[in-house]
């Protein structure tokens, strides 16, 4: 199968690109202009549709898969550079949460005859396990507000405002929107101190073809810098990238992660 891999930001997309060509895909990898940072074989400007489309006519590709970080709020900082096409999907969004603009997209690309692919058979190995998923236990105190935390996240995620909350002392003091995973962990730390907790979930009828749920390195850095003791994560639903490298730095930084379901 030819592969178009739209590719965001962060090493997930690499990680797609290598697994897909270790089963016998080919992968043509379209990067965006300062969003992407795994190597592209074309790289467009964001909201280039049109353009986009003709490579993937071009390169024959049989499935699309988006992958990798695009920030929500790029919905309103770059549409002066979207063209026609890029427009018209956001006109027939029902709105501009993030599924909605992706869902659009996706059904404008499969009414020209692209198929858009589940990534997870490519990623099964990536996929967070269920229990304590470092040498180091969360807290009796931690784990409370994880139990208290875990269904609020899978909520607020489902009504498609975020995937991440930060809690502390059983009330929730951040809750992730545009500004992402990362800046939502800061303000978090800000508002509540050292202390505060990390629960990152993914949507309760979640497409992996849209917007995956993921934590890498820079989730550790955040929450280093702000002082947050531990990290809960669904079990089976959240990508764990670089996941050596990951547990040992949680480990290193005394942040325990924790699988829940």
């Amino acid at each position: 199968m030819v592969i178009g891999l739209i590719a965001g930001k962060g090493r997930l997309p690499e990680v797609f690109r290598e697994n897909a060509l270790k089963k016998g895909d080919d992968v043509v990898t379209i990067g965006i202009d300062g969003v992407t940072e795994t190597k592209s074989d074309y790289s467009l400007p964001m909201g280039r549709v049109g353009k986009l489309l003709k490579i993937l006519e071009k390169r024959r590709v049989e499935g699309i898969v988006m992958l990798g970080k695009f920030e929500h709020r790029m919905i309103y900082t770059a549409i002066f550079g979207f063209d026609l096409t890029a427009l018209n999907i956001l006109r027939r969004a029902k709105d501009r949460r993030a599924e909605s603009v992706l869902r659009a997209f996706i059904e404008s690309l499969e009414e020209k005859g692209f198929t858009f692919i589940d990534p997870k058979p490519y990623l099964e190995d990536l996929l967070a396990g269920e229990g304590p998923l470092t040498r180091i236990a969360p807290s009796r105190e931690a784990l409370e507000d994880a139990s208290f935390g875990f269904p609020i996240a899978r909520e607020i995620a489902t009504l498609d405002v975020g995937q991440t909350i930060v809690v502390k002392d059983k009330a929730v003091v951040a809750v992730e929107a545009m500004e992402g995973t990362q800046r939502t962990i800061e303000r978090g730390g800000r508002i509540a101190g050292k202390g505060t907790r990390v629960i990152k979930v993914s949507r309760k009828h979640q497409d992996f073809r849209i917007d995956v749920p993921g934590v890498g390195i820079e989730t550790l850095e955040a929450m280093k810098k702000t002082g947050a003791d531990a990290l809960f994560i669904e079990a089976g639903r959240v990508f764990v990238i670089d996941g050596e490298e990951f547990f040992k730095k949680a480990e290193r930084y005394r942040i325990p992660v924790y699988g829940m379901c």
